[in-house]
Protein backbone atom coordinates (compact mmCIF):
# COMPACT_ATOMS: atom_id res chain seq x y z
CA UNK A 1 0.00 0.00 0.00
CA UNK A 2 1.15 3.47 -0.75
CA UNK A 3 0.84 6.79 0.91
CA UNK A 4 -1.47 7.72 -1.56
CA UNK A 5 -4.13 4.38 -0.89
CA UNK A 6 -3.55 5.49 2.88
CA UNK A 7 -4.39 9.08 2.46
CA UNK A 8 -7.49 8.12 0.33
CA UNK A 9 -9.09 5.98 3.09
CA UNK A 10 -8.41 8.49 5.77
CA UNK A 11 -12.01 10.15 5.19
CA UNK A 12 -13.61 7.35 6.20
CA UNK A 13 -11.48 6.98 9.37
CA UNK A 14 -12.41 10.24 10.15
CA UNK A 15 -15.92 9.84 9.58
CA UNK A 16 -16.10 7.27 11.94
CA UNK A 17 -18.24 7.94 15.27
CA UNK A 18 -17.25 9.66 18.09
CA UNK A 19 -19.27 7.98 20.87
CA UNK A 20 -20.35 4.81 20.12
CA UNK A 21 -19.24 1.87 18.01
CA UNK A 22 -19.53 -2.12 17.71
CA UNK A 23 -17.11 -4.92 18.54
CA UNK A 24 -15.78 -6.17 15.13
CA UNK A 25 -13.30 -8.84 16.54
CA UNK A 26 -11.81 -10.12 20.06
CA UNK A 27 -8.18 -11.06 20.06
CA UNK A 28 -6.04 -12.27 23.21
CA UNK A 29 -2.63 -12.97 22.93
CA UNK A 30 -2.17 -16.23 25.18
CA UNK A 31 1.56 -16.75 24.40
CA UNK A 32 4.50 -14.95 22.51
CA UNK A 33 3.58 -14.84 18.61
CA UNK A 34 -0.08 -16.06 19.49
CA UNK A 35 -3.34 -14.81 18.66
CA UNK A 36 -6.66 -16.61 19.66
CA UNK A 37 -9.82 -15.24 18.28
CA UNK A 38 -12.63 -15.48 20.75
CA UNK A 39 -16.32 -14.93 20.25
CA UNK A 40 -17.28 -13.66 23.63
CA UNK A 41 -14.83 -12.24 26.55
CA UNK A 42 -14.20 -11.91 30.33
CA UNK A 43 -12.90 -8.30 31.31
CA UNK A 44 -11.75 -7.97 34.34
CA UNK A 45 -10.46 -5.03 36.63
CA UNK A 46 -6.84 -6.57 37.75
CA UNK A 47 -5.93 -9.11 34.77
CA UNK A 48 -7.71 -6.96 31.79
CA UNK A 49 -8.96 -9.31 29.15
CA UNK A 50 -9.05 -13.04 30.93
CA UNK A 51 -6.57 -15.11 28.99
CA UNK A 52 -4.36 -12.25 27.44
CA UNK A 53 -0.61 -11.98 28.19
CA UNK A 54 -0.68 -8.38 29.22
CA UNK A 55 0.23 -8.65 32.93
CA UNK A 56 2.97 -11.23 32.11
CA UNK A 57 4.16 -8.84 29.19
CA UNK A 58 5.32 -5.89 30.57
CA UNK A 59 5.15 -2.53 30.14
CA UNK A 60 8.28 0.32 28.54
CA UNK A 61 6.00 2.64 30.39
CA UNK A 62 6.56 1.93 33.95
CA UNK A 63 9.99 2.53 35.72
CA UNK A 64 10.14 -1.09 36.71
CA UNK A 65 9.44 -2.80 33.55
CA UNK A 66 5.98 -4.05 35.35
CA UNK A 67 2.41 -4.24 33.28
CA UNK A 68 0.77 -0.39 33.26
CA UNK A 69 -2.54 -0.84 35.25
CA UNK A 70 -3.38 2.09 32.38
CA UNK A 71 -2.86 0.00 29.25
CA UNK A 72 -5.03 -3.32 30.41
CA UNK A 73 -6.85 -3.40 27.36
CA UNK A 74 -6.29 -1.65 23.60
CA UNK A 75 -9.34 -0.84 21.14
CA UNK A 76 -8.44 -0.32 17.72
CA UNK A 77 -11.01 1.12 15.03
CA UNK A 78 -11.99 -1.19 12.65
CA UNK A 79 -11.62 0.76 9.75
CA UNK A 80 -8.03 1.76 10.51
CA UNK A 81 -7.29 -2.26 10.32
CA UNK A 82 -9.45 -2.85 7.41
CA UNK A 83 -7.48 0.21 5.18
CA UNK A 84 -4.23 -1.43 6.31
CA UNK A 85 -4.86 -4.94 6.52
CA UNK A 86 -5.10 -6.72 3.01
CA UNK A 87 -7.76 -9.40 4.94
CA UNK A 88 -9.75 -10.01 7.11
CA UNK A 89 -7.66 -12.84 8.52
CA UNK A 90 -4.84 -10.51 9.45
CA UNK A 91 -6.75 -8.13 11.86
CA UNK A 92 -5.46 -10.09 15.03
CA UNK A 93 -1.93 -9.39 13.72
CA UNK A 94 -2.67 -5.57 15.01
CA UNK A 95 -2.24 -6.76 18.26
CA UNK A 96 -5.12 -4.87 19.87
CA UNK A 97 -7.82 -6.66 21.23
CA UNK A 98 -10.92 -5.36 20.20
Amino acid sequence: MNAGELEQGLEKIRRSPQDNGTVEMIVRRPDVDEREILVQAELDMVQGLVGDTWMSRGSSRTSDGSAHPDMQLNIMNARVIALVATSREQWPLAGDQL
